[in-house]
């Protein structure tokens, strides 16, 4: 099978982890690169061998063949180029968040819908080791039906030295955590049927909220606390690990700072830790991220090549966007937030 070709679009601080992710494949090679500062793409592609580098998106569109374009930009700018593929029927990757609003992440799936696109989005908490194997865990049967998850993302890690644009967003906590951590949520535990959210500001020199606080009731009728808070300073500092205590009618089982997991069903507790593989291209601080990124490529990859299905579809994240916007809502009104009725 003849290797697919892509570009990317963005070459800020997360792109050296996405393409590093690619170059893990076989089936798939990066041709291009685009970065508003050309000077960017070049260092890039200099350091991962990447052949062409544009500073004009629409230049790079029209001259490279490419089979989909993976998105890498900041999320204010996500529309404007899922259009630009759709104009040139191209499959479309999206780094998440999908969309800076709800009105805009509909828009999106209308413009790649009516170009006969696929689109994607890159969300890669669920492809995470350790969140794999809590869904292991739980399918086993261990701990019996599950009834209530605690999940808790918390740090008061430096986040914005590296990413400085996300001071700025109006919206922050549950537009950049809340779509990782409530897609986690779906993942293990199926669709949310309510959320009731309450958000706060601690840092005074950020725009948007940093802590958030959500109650969600699951379509299976388990309920799920859910916390995130980047100005939380902790006995240890685990960023950027989720936490999680799963209960359920036989048992327990509680996923603990760096990957260890705790799993109590009856009178016996059992105990694992698991080792995270390293690659060249990752920083010492993000260890489950560059795994699930390989991982999340390949799935997508996989359907692109017509030989999976994809998990992560526009499609199927635009339930993760809904629950965002929900909670947002719920913030704003103080109000419960039925799912079903949030269009």
């Amino acid at each position: 099978m003849d290797k697919l070709k892509f570009a990317i679009l963005g070459c800020g601080f997360w792109s050296q982890f996405q393409l590093g992710g690619w170059q893990e494949l076989d089936g798939a090679e990066c041709v291009a690169l685009y970065n508003r500062t050309k000077s960017k793409a070049d260092d890039l592609a200099k350091r991962f061998g990447v052949p062409h580098t544009y500073d004009d998106a629409g230049e790079m569109m029209k001259n490279e063949e490419l089979d989909f374009i993976d998105i890498i930009t900041d999320v204010d700018t996500h529309s404007k180029f899922v259009e630009l593929a759709a104009k040139y029927r191209k499959h479309v990757i999206c780094q998440k968040p999908m969309a800076p609003s709800f009105a805009i992440a509909k828009k999106m799936m209308q413009v790649t819908r009516e170009a006969g696109v696929k689109f994607y989005v890159h969300e890669n908490y669920r492809w995470q080791p350790q969140i794999r194997r809590m869904k292991e865990i739980l399918d086993s049967g261990v701990i019996g039906k599950p009834f209530r998850c605690n999940s808790l993302w918390n740090t008061a890690f430096p986040l914005f030295e590296t990413q400085p644009f996300l001071a700025t967003l109006e919206q922050f906590a549950l537009t950049d955590q809340g779509s990782h951590q409530f897609d986690v949520l779906r993942y293990l535990f199926g669709e949310a049927e309510t959320i009731y959210t309450q958000i706060q500001t601690i840092n005074p020199t950020i725009k948007g909220e940093d802590v958030a606080t959500s109650m969600l009731r699951m379509k299976n009728g388990m309920v799920c606390v859910q916390q995130i808070s980047f100005s939380s300073s902790l006995e240890k500092e685990v960023f950027p690990q989720v936490l999680l205590l799963v209960e359920g009618e036989k048992g327990s089982v509680r996923l603990d700072p760096d990957y260890n997991f705790a799993i109590t069903s009856g009178n016996k507790t059992t105990y694992e830790k698991m080792t995270i593989r390293k690659y060249t291209w990752q920083t010492d601080r993000l260890e489950p991220e560059p795994p699930s990124i390989v991982e999340c490529n390949n799935d997508i990859l996989r359907d692109l090549q017509g030989i999976g299905k994809a998990e992560t579809t526009g499609e199927d994240n635009f339930e993760t966007v809904r629950l965002v916007w929900a909670a947002y809502e719920s913030a704003k009104t103080g109000s419960n937030i039925e799912i079903k009725n949030f269009v």
